[in-house]
């Protein structure tokens, strides 16, 4: 057996890990949602190396002891947390990830503290997709209260 993580435990001949981090952090952390920066990543929709995971928690969730990998946690609350999760199989692990739309919706609520350059790149590689769900992405900007901004850097970017 081999260690992931302290508790996290895996067959030495195991083949490896394709998403390790995000592997780790959803089975210490079940009910987190993988957001921001990570999801971005995930979706293929930044430049950005995340250097730790991102990880959306309920407002008044006890905050998660993980020593490896770092983690930087988020409080959603109501619908901001709920809607738009998706569940992905990563090597045989359910790992909740936000969908592509919410995960820009998020990214421009939390614009000041992840960096709005990251923000507006994500909303330019989603823009350069063919499969745009715009009215996904108004819905999800309605909830996270940011329609308008999003929409003057959609109508900028197209």
């Amino acid at each position: 057996m081999s260690i992931t993580s302290r508790g996290i435990y895996r067959l030495a001949d195991s083949p490896p890990l394709g998403s390790p981090d995000l592997v780790t952090v959803a089975t210490r952390i079940p009910n987190g949602v993988i957001c921001l920066i990570s999801a971005l990543s995930f979706h293929e929709l930044t430049t950005q190396i995340p250097h730790e995971v991102h990880v959306a928690l309920a407002t008044g969730a006890e905050e998660p002891r993980v020593d490896f990998p770092p983690i930087r946690t988020y409080r959603f609350d109501g619908q901001s947390y709920s809607e738009g999760v998706e569940v992905h199989d990563l090597d045989g692990v359910g790992v909740r990830i936000y969908c592509a739309e919410k995960t820009l919706a998020d990214c421009f609520k939390f614009r000041n503290r992840i960096g709005l350059d990251i923000a507006v790149e994500g909303l330019r590689f989603y823009g350069e997709r063919k499969t745009l769900r715009s009215d996904e992405l108004g819905r999800y900007a309605s909830i996270c209260r940011r329609r308008k901004i999003m929409q003057a850097y959609l109508e900028a970017i197209l």
